[in-house]
């Protein structure tokens, strides 16, 4: 079994700052990183950057291809902390059972896993989603009414104990969230 290997899971609602505190992160620890929007265009045959404006349940972003993106999220988690390393997960993981599922590998597989849900206050989501919006290297296809649908449908994790979830506002400079994060990280590992 992978011995020291942690998975971080930066989750939450689109434009929270999840994906920028992920890629963040990954380069602090020096960890591979998976985001789901990547993933699900690599699975599509689709640029990264290559807008895809199919609506909210067709297509790419049907509850198939999620399921298809997350089943492979997981194969990317696995094979990586079977290799020893830690890795770092970038979804919304907005449903307990893909927490679950997530929760079971790291289980199964011996491996610590923390949740970082990263929100911030919602003038600021619409505000990061605007400059999305008109970004054209932008890698996410999300904009403010997909925001809305997210928000209603999102399950808070209240299955998720204080010791595995860090509820972040991400509403700060990233090098104090990484200083933050750290603290919390070490607080873990010698406890």
């Amino acid at each position: 079994m992978p011995e020291g290997s942690n998975v971080w899971v930066f989750f939450g609602l689109i434009g929270s700052g999840k994906s920028t505190l992920a890629a963040a992160w990954a380069a602090h620890r020096n960890t591979g990183h998976f985001n789901s929007d990547r993933l699900r265009k690599e699975l599509a045959g689709i640029s990264p950057t290559g807008g895809c404006q199919e609506p909210l349940n067709r297509g790419i972003y049907s509850s198939n291809f999620t399921r298809l993106t997350y089943d492979a999220l997981l194969a990317k988690c696995e094979a990586e902390c079977l290799a020893g390393r830690s890795v770092v997960l970038d979804a919304s993981y907005q449903n307990r059972d893909e927490r679950d599922r997530l929760r079971a590998l790291a289980d199964r597989l011996g491996v610590d896993v923390f949740f970082i849900l990263c929100n911030c206050p919602e003038d600021e989501i619409m505000r990061r989603l605007e400059i999305r919006r008109r970004d054209t290297e932008a890698v996410s296809d999300g904009d403010q009414s997909l925001y809305l649908a997210q928000k209603e449908r999102f399950e808070f994790p209240e299955e998720l104990s204080g010791e595995i979830l860090i509820n972040l506002s991400t509403d700060r400079n990233i090098n104090e969230l990484l200083d933050q994060l750290d603290k919390i990280y070490e607080v873990e590992n010698h406890a």
